[in-house]
Formats: C-alpha cells, structure tokens, sequence
C-alpha cells in the first residue's frame, strides 16, 4: 500500500503541539472529535469526566463495514506524561522525531492517534474494504486509566481489541500485564511532649517504621512486586507524632498474589500498632486486574497474520506496565498490547521515527482490513 509519509509526518507534529496532560485532555478530545466528523465518522463523548476531576471523557465510534466479520476495537489514550505543556515536535533529517528537550515529545500516545487517524483516512480515501471498525480513545490513562476504569463497555459488540500504547520494536505486543492495587495507612498513635513527657505518647512514625522493617519490597516472586512510595507524619519535632501515613501499590501478574501481599502489609501494620498501643485505619483501590492474553488465542492469531502480511517480525512478550488493555477482558474482549512507534517514553529523550509511524499506520490498516481466518 502507499501511504502519505508526509501527511502522516504533518499529524503527528499537529497532534504533539496539542497541550493534553492527563485529566486536561479537552484541546486534544475537541481536535479528534472535529478531525473525525470531517471523515464521516462521529466520536461520541462519554459524561465520566467529572468522575476523575477530568475536562473531558472517553471518545467512542464506529465506523462500519464492507467485510464480514465482527468489529474490532482500537484504542489509544490522549493524556501525555508531565512535563507535557509547550511540547514542539522535531523532525531531524534521518527521520528521527524528538521534543526539544524541555518535554516529553508525546509520542506515548500520540503515535497512536496519528496511525488510527491516517488509517480511517486512507480506508475513506481508497475506498479500502474493511472490516466494522470501533475506536475509542481515553483521558486519563497515565493516572491508572481512569477513562477506560468507567468507561461504558456495553457500548462496544467488539471481541478482540488492540491497545498501541507499547514501547519497543514494531511488531512488538504485550500479552501479560500486571493487575494492581494502591493502598494508603494510617497509623494512630497519641500525641505528647517529646521533651517533657514522651513516654505518654504513642510514636506513629515507630509503629510504621517498625512494621515496615518486618516486610519485604520489590520482587517478593517473580511476577509480584511491592512498594511503599511515599510516608507522612508527624507536626513539631517537640511533639510525638500521633499518626503516620504511608501510600504504596502492589503488582502482579496473578491477581491472588496481590491479595495476599495486601493481607501481609495490613496485618503486619496492626500487629505492630497493637504491640504498642495504637490502631490503623486503612484504604485500599484496586486500579487493575491482570492481563493474561494466551498465545494461541484469537486476538493474537490475527495479530501475527497481519504482521506477516506486511513482513514485520513478531515479538509476544509481557510487560510490567499497566494500560488500558488491563480493562478489557473483564468486558468479555480479548486484547493485546501493541508497539506503537514510542520509545524512551516518560522522558524528556522520547523519540520517534517517521518509519516506525509508517510501519504502524501500516499495520493497523492491514488489522482493519483482514478477514477471519477460515
């Protein structure tokens, strides 16, 4: 197929000068929306973002077909990492896309949105038969996909559902991905004078360090990892703290591993609380479950004809990051995670190609125009 290197070029600067960081998406919602309507093809946007604190929703549509089969979905999110404002996009003569060094350049995720768009457009263009088509595109994915977490997924008859938002060589995808959990404690001691009468009191911050010693972080096997990232206490250094707080997230491949690394933290905290009088209180969010995709499933079936089709070498492989794709199967879809022309992502080095956003805008238009296998 010939595609429009140029235009394909000219998005992707368009799209990454368009400010979005996560929950202030509402430039990059209302550009896709109109950009979209001009194709014939309407994004309705969902009323979730009062839900997060965002300024716009989730953007849904569809786009139907000349092919049997049923629809496929694909999806992107339109937040981009901090510092995410004033991003200028900088191509170099070898074809290499960078920021100017003061942002992230915003490819993650807006290689995505630049291939969905040029596929719909050349599919428009061509007169390309191609199979029903949905695409959704998310707020809020940075900050533990809050979009797609409410996102109506009734909405969508798709099956298999492709997520681009992977860094690594085209023809990467993802089938594992960690579930997680983000829990926060509070420590409740008693406060007292640490000069004149400490030994009234009741040390928050001890009870928190006590029980933290007693834990393990990091790997505690080798798909589940455990973190404490941030601790708060205590008012005057003449006071003993009456409470601490701690935040921390627990990952893994294996959602039972989570609960039961949960289970260790919370009760390892109360013993510690009750061996010296005080309590703790506790909240915990499960932000996703894994993502188990197997290798002979549907889903990547068609994903590796298509990159055959197309001659792109295929490399399944699991990450530890979680993405929009963490949400799907408990909506009955099948879905991967698919490279999607990033790398260095989260830092002001991002990059990418405009070879790599060809190949990707490449990819999905032979993923949008396969039949079923027979």
């Amino acid at each position: 197929m010939k595609l429009n290197e140029q235009r394909i070029t000219d998005t992707f600067v368009r799209l990454t000068a368009i400010d979005s960081p996560s929950y202030r998406e509402r430039r990059m919602a209302d550009y896709l929306m109109a950009v979209y309507e001009e194709l014939g093809v309407t994004l309705a946007e969902d009323d979730t973002a009062p839900l997060f604190g965002g300024n716009a929703g989730n953007l849904f549509g569809r786009v139907p077909g000349t092919i049997p089969g049923a629809p496929i979905l694909f999806s992107g999110h339109m937040d981009t990492v901090d510092p995410a404002c004033g991003k200028k996009a900088i191509v170099h003569p070898d074809g290499k896309i960078t920021s100017d060094g003061t942002t992230v350049l915003g490819a993650d995720d807006v290689g995505c949105l630049t291939a969905v768009l040029e596929a719909v457009r050349y599919l428009k263009e061509t007169g390309t038969p191609h199979r029903e088509l949905e695409l959704m595109f998310s707020p809020g994915e940075e900050h533990f996909s809050e979009g797609t977490r409410r996102f109506d997924f009734t909405k969508s008859r798709a099956k298999l559902g492709y997520v681009f938002d992977l860094t690594g060589p085209m023809g990467t995808a993802a089938l594992q991905a960690p579930g997680s959990c983000h829990f926060w404690l509070t420590v409740h001691g008693k406060a007292a004078h640490a000069g004149f009468a400490p030994e009234d009191g009741i040390h928050a911050i001890a009870i928190a360090a006590d029980a933290i010693s007693h834990l393990t972080f990091g790997h505690t096997d080798p798909v589940t990892t455990v973190n404490i990232g941030r601790i708060n206490g205590g008012l005057m250094t003449n006071i003993i703290p009456e409470s601490c707080e701690v935040e921390g997230e627990i990952r893994s491949y294996e959602d039972e591993k989570i609960q039961y690394e949960l289970d260790k933290i919370l009760d390892t905290f109360k013993k510690a609380a009750a061996d010296k009088g005080g309590s703790i209180t506790h909240k915990v969010e499960w932000c996703y479950k894994a993502l188990n995709t197997k290798k002979d499933s549907p889903a990547v079936a068609f994903y590796e004809r298509a990159c055959e089709k197309i001659g792109l070498p295929v490399r399944l492989t699991g990450t530890f990051g979680m993405s929009d794709c963490n949400h799907f199967p408990q909506h009955g879809i099948e879905g991967i995670v698919v490279a999607s022309a990033m790398q260095q992502c989260h830092s002001t080095a991002e990059y990418t190609t405009v070879q790599d956003l060809v190949k990707l805008t490449e990819l999905i238009i032979t993923l949008m125009t396969q039949e079923d296998a027979e």
